[in-house]
């Protein structure tokens, strides 16, 4: 089957709910309008980085931002994907909440790898699963920005039977080459569509580059977003990711008897 999906790159102003959820909307009524099956948003979308607000903006995964970003993928009968802030066992954790087109919850994941760079793990809890999303697109992994540096984590999502990487993020200058390379390199050695959705703007002296991208399973980029807002919508053919896993079966290849 073909997948319409669209990024909405956008700059999630800190502290600032109501004017990025206005943001969300309209661009979750744009991807409907073009005939979008999903909509994808960034890292921390409704709050932008002020986790250390972390207990003023998380809620539980029904109620708040998540509820109404529920609402939105019901009326627009659009599957939506991005992180907030989430209540969790022993703190707040940073959450992907996976709307379905019905706007029911199909699962849920929180970050697994902190960054400590930015001090999120002063503020938030880790999660403690993998998490897959399965809908008309088959399986789908869940990872959010940092978790791309960790390749384990994508072998696992293809070895249980992905297609896709679902990727919302808050990736900063001056790391592009970084982003550009990690992306399609977990595209080329799982064989899957990555497709990656990161915020701009600044906050708080650090400059988030954008560059929201979609690579196939081959490695070609089918589309990669600049540095302004905007949403950036792509065809995904997923019958790719069986033909190219037939064609070099590096699965079947793997020497497990050797490394696990």
């Amino acid at each position: 089957m073909n997948l319409r999906v669209s990024l909405g790159q956008m700059d999630p102003i800190k502290g600032e709910p109501e004017t990025n959820f206005a943001t969300a909307a309209a661009m979750a009524a744009e991807a409907s309008r073009r005939g979008s099956h999903l909509l994808m948003l960034p890292e921390l979308w409704g709050s932008g980085i002020d986790v250390t607000r972390h207990e003023e903006h998380a809620s539980a995964t029904g109620q708040g931002l998540f509820a109404r970003a529920a609402a939105l993928a019901a009326e627009h009968g659009l599957a939506i994907c991005g992180s907030l802030l989430s209540t969790a066992a022993g703190g707040n954790a940073n959450t992907i909440a996976f709307f379905g087109l019905d706007g029911r919850i199909v699962t849920e994941y929180s970050k697994l790898h902190l960054f400590r760079l930015m001090d999120e793990d002063k503020w938030l809890v880790p999660g403690n699963r993998p998490a897959l999303a399965e809908g008309p697109w088959g399986l789908a992994g869940l990872a959010i920005c940092y978790d791309l540096r960790f390749p384990e984590l994508f072998r696992h999502y293809a070895l249980a039977g992905a297609r896709l990487i679902f990727l919302p993020s808050a990736w900063p200058h001056p790391r592009l080459i970084h982003w550009r390379t990690l992306l399609r390199a977990r595209a080329i050695e799982n064989q899957m569509f990555v497709v990656a959705c990161n915020r701009v703007g600044t906050s708080d002296g650090t400059a988030f580059f954008g560059h929201s991208s979609v690579i196939d399973p081959w490695g070609e980029l089918l589309v990669e977003a600049g540095e302004q807002p905007g949403l950036f919508t792509v065809d995904l053919d997923l019958t790719q990711v069986e033909a190219i896993r037939k064609q070099i079966p590096v699965f079947q290849d793997r020497r497990t008897d050797i490394y696990g």
